[in-house]
């Protein structure tokens, strides 16, 4: 299959400097699009049905076979082949397989979110570091979890560093982004029952009872969760150290208590 596409061969084209300002979260917010790179990546996105806006490509990395197999009949209708010299200015990673996506974010509202009869969901309070909410997307991907909430945003969800650590798993994932007072009077509109991770007054993580609808709420290893969610939970959980370390990183802490959830509901 031969593609229909345009070929840039300077690194001074219109397109090719937009997309280096994409890789910053006010362009990306300003302009309501991100990159995505990675075959695995961009597979994942392609399978949950986000909007493509163009693909640009580099011949000498991946052959048009390649690529048409991968997208199949969902190719973006703008397709650009770059020259290797474009394509080494473009990719945010050296491993990113030959491609850049562009692509459109999802509202990521309340609205339309689907529960099961029993779902497990997280929520996520102001962590900031990319490479941790990538961790916890596979994490949440893995486990199954129903959906994500991100309150009180530390981090942009389509930063180049969290697709690239979620392997893509923030777009298999429902993700709700909101304030953390909205978040909680939906899940106490749902009757969900919240478990917060928190260092005081606290029951041990495995005591608690998941096999109900339940949200596990996780925070900032700097600073935890705020009094909001401490005050909002039915139980407060802590994972019990014996080591001199006062916290975990979020994305450890965060798979050992869903697992734990996933544990008592039998990993069904």
């Amino acid at each position: 299959m031969t593609l229909k596409r345009e070929y840039i061969s300077s690194r001074q084209n219109p397109k090719i400097k937009n997309l280096i300002l994409l890789q910053k979260s006010n362009e990306r917010k300003k302009q309501n699009l991100f990159l995505i790179e990675g075959e695995k990546e961009i597979e994942k996105a392609i399978n949950t049905g986000y909007e493509l806006e163009a693909l640009y490509y580099c011949g000498e990395i991946i052959s048009e076979e390649n690529i048409s197999k991968l997208f199949q009949k969902n190719l973006p209708t703008q397709l650009f082949e770059v020259s290797k010299d474009v394509f080494d200015k473009i990719a945010y990673r050296q491993d990113s397989g030959g491609m850049v996506l562009l692509a459109k974010p999802r509202p990521h509202s309340f609205a339309g979110l689907s529960l099961s009869d029993n779902p497990l969901i997280l929520v996520l309070e102001g962590v900031e570091k990319p490479g941790n909410i990538g961790a916890i997307y596979r994490t949440a991907d893995a486990a199954g979890v129903t959906a994500v909430i991100i309150c009180d945003q530390g981090t942009d969800l389509y930063n180049p560093n969290a697709i690239r650590a979620s392997l893509g798993c923030v777009f298999t994932v429902p993700t709700i982004i909101c304030t953390g007072q909205d978040a909680v009077n939906w899940l106490q509109q749902q009757n969900i029952t919240i478990y917060a991770s928190y260092l005081k007054a606290a029951e041990h993580y495995h005591k608690a009872d998941y096999t109900k609808a339940s949200a596990i709420v996780m925070g900032t290893e700097a600073t935890g969760i705020s009094d909001l969610w401490v005050e909002a939970a039915y139980k407060n959980i802590i994972i019990p150290m014996k080591g001199q370390a006062d916290s975990m990183n979020v994305s450890t802490a965060t798979a050992v208590l869903v697992f734990e959830a996933c544990r008592q509901r039998n990993f069904v």
